[in-house]
């Protein structure tokens, strides 16, 4: 069944290479995809927003307010149950990080499972009052769709990629029913370069998705602005951007040590225990912690400022401002604890909607602070949308994203000017601090990550060290006499030959030039293979870095290099005629992209 399946979509591609330009069947692919990450979107928010209405409204029980404490407890154990009861084959991995690296190094290769296990995880841990987003999870069940479709149908690795950009793109699009802000976000994290051929798969595909996540799930997420900015509000509009760049380098800070402390914790549901109980004490104290808190911000925009402490156990001083903007900031300090613990005990989501929350919560606490001191009067609504914006373009070193993305589920164009300001210098500020984002920095620092600036290391990360491994040489073993291998050595094209023990072990090189000088001195020696091997080159290991691997061979002026296992197995060769032979592929596949 498996070999007439696979023999069928060979005729399918067969025909459709001759029927159909690759530039329009790649439109129609991104139209599917956008579909596809539409449903997958709809499906996703419906059942996250299903559990949270059934735990909160629904469910009556006299006690149920102090299952609050254990409900995020609940909702991370059963993701990971489900991970690790029903992801038998590949690795799940949450967050953007996982896209980059599959990008990088893996062919645009993301597991098939994503499309639904991502779904499933995500909608679970935050329906419990996880304190995370869906967006990341989104993202990476449209990319798994887009990933997917292209492996399926043999397209090229730059294909393929654009599929799976194109299923970002539709995720965030649908989530968010924002495809400017999806494409944007495509352009910006995920495609190591811009060309504009991919310009129009990227805008089918996403406008797509809106369409069909609308069709099945039509709740509008914010409240829309209209008002107008102001003049001499503009020098508080720098101050808001200034918290808020300073607070993405706190997030990252905390990103470290709460990563770094869970890591440590080997057993997992160590890790889901601690975590939960770490999250409900949280919550219990406050509650605008609990799932996305999207509702939080929508309660602000409207003018509800006694929202953010309403439910908590603080809610009799809501009348109070010095402790509504003390509270706000005690919640804006910990949403990025609670987000993180979350994430690092086992539960599935993202930074994307936190980071707006934490946002929005600045700039209402920047505009309220202004508002109740008599400085000035100003727009909080508008404050708060600025804040988000900054907030995402400069955890995420996507300004671009943030502006249009906020701009876009606000209704708020008509402030473009403040959320360009908040946006840019929030994000110079975190750039000046760290080169990379949260998501590229754990990727930057195994050198996985490819560099838009450097092509050469792009073009490397694109390639698989395993496939670029030469097996067809001599194998000389240390105690071979070499008069016995002379007509081997002389029948090969070789001119260095790896020297392994009798367990295969490797052990060194021998180079022709050495083996014939010797057999002209004395045709009947009687020396052995590991007389005349040079023991002094180190081999290099599967997981080596290709960029690294010829920063040697130059500065050791050496054509190959010997490649062994974990154990130091001899596997074969490397050369550099191999490694420059696939870096002009991937360079011609390039330049016949989208043709």
């Amino acid at each position: 069944m498996y070999i007439k399946f696979v023999n069928f979509v060979d005729r399918f591609n067969q025909y459709r290479q001759s029927k159909i330009s690759n530039k329009n069947f790649l439109i129609i692919a991104a139209v599917l995809v956008g579909i596809l990450a539409g449903l997958a979107a709809s499906l996703l928010k419906g059942i996250t927003h299903r559990i949270e209405h059934f735990l909160q409204t629904d469910l009556q029980w006299q006690y149920k307010y102090y299952l609050y404490l254990l409900f995020p407890t609940i909702g991370i154990l059963l993701s990971v149950l489900y991970v690790r009861r029903f992801i038998k084959k590949g690795k799940f991995e949450t967050g953007l990080t996982p896209l980059l690296f599959a990008i990088s190094k893996k062919s645009s290769k993301v597991e098939a499972h994503n499309s639904y296990s991502q779904i499933i995880t995500s909608a679970i841990t935050v329906g419990f009052g996880g304190s995370t987003g869906l967006e990341a999870p989104i993202a990476t069940s449209g990319a798994s769709i887009g990933s997917t479709l292209g492996r399926f149908l043999g397209l090229s690795y730059r294909e393929t990629t654009l599929l799976l950009a194109c299923g970002a793109a539709s995720g965030i699009a649908g989530a968010f029913n924002s495809p400017i802000a999806g494409i944007v976000f495509a352009i910006e994290i995920l495609l190591p370069e811009f060309t504009i051929p991919v310009f129009i798969p990227l805008l089918l595909s996403a406008a797509t998705a809106s369409v069909v996540a609308r069709t099945f799930y039509n709740e509008q997420l914010f409240y829309l602005v209209t008002e107008g900015w102001q003049m001499k509000a503009l020098g508080f509009y720098v101050i808001l951007a200034v918290l808020v760049g300073l607070y993405s380098i706190y997030f990252g800070k905390v990103n470290s040590a709460v990563k770094g402390a869970f890591y440590k914790i080997k057993n997992p549901y160590h890790k889901i225990a601690i975590g939960g109980l770490m999250l409900g004490v949280l919550i219990f104290l406050f509650p605008t912690l609990y799932g996305e808190g999207y509702i939080t911000i929508n309660n602000l925009l409207k003018g509800d400022y006694s929202s953010v402490i309403s439910n908590s156990i603080f809610a009799e001083f809501s009348n109070l401002p010095m402790v509504v903007i003390a509270f706000t900031v005690a919640t804006i300090m910990l949403k990025s604890v609670a987000t993180l613990v979350t994430l690092s005990a086992g539960g599935n989501g993202g930074t994307f909607a936190p980071s707006l929350i934490i946002g929005g919560l600045i700039g209402f606490v920047v505009a309220y602070s202004i508002n109740v001191s008599g400085l000035a009067e100003v727009n909080t609504a508008n404050f708060i949308v600025a804040g988000m914006a900054a907030a995402l373009g400069s955890l995420m070193h996507a300004p671009l994203t943030g502006i249009f993305l906020i701009a876009e589920i606000t209704g708020g164009y008509i402030l473009m000017v403040p959320l360009m300001i908040t946006t840019a210098i929030a994000y110079l500020i975190n750039r000046s601090v760290s080169q990379y984002s949260i998501y590229t920095k754990p990727l930057a620092d195994k050198g996985e990550l490819s560099h838009h600036s450097d092509k050469d290391t792009t073009v490397l990360n694109m390639m698989n060290l395993k496939a670029l491994i030469e097996k067809d040489q001599i194998i000389l073993v240390v105690d071979d006499l070499l008069r016995d291998r002379v007509n081997d050595v002389l029948k090969s094209k070789r001119n260095v030959f790896p020297v392994v023990d009798v367990k295969g072990q490797f052990k060194g090189v021998i180079y022709v030039e050495v083996i014939l000088e010797q057999l002209l001195a004395d045709k009947n020696s009687d020396l052995r293979v590991n007389d005349l091997m040079h023991t002094e080159i180190i081999p290099i290991t599967l997981n080596s870095d290709l960029k690294l691997v010829l920063n040697r061979m130059e500065e050791d002026n050496l054509w190959v290099l010997p490649v062994v296992d974990s154990l130091g197995n001899y596997i074969g060769l490397i050369s550099k005629t191999s490694i420059f032979n696939k870096y002009r592929d991937i360079l011609s596949q390039q330049a016949d992209y989208l043709a």
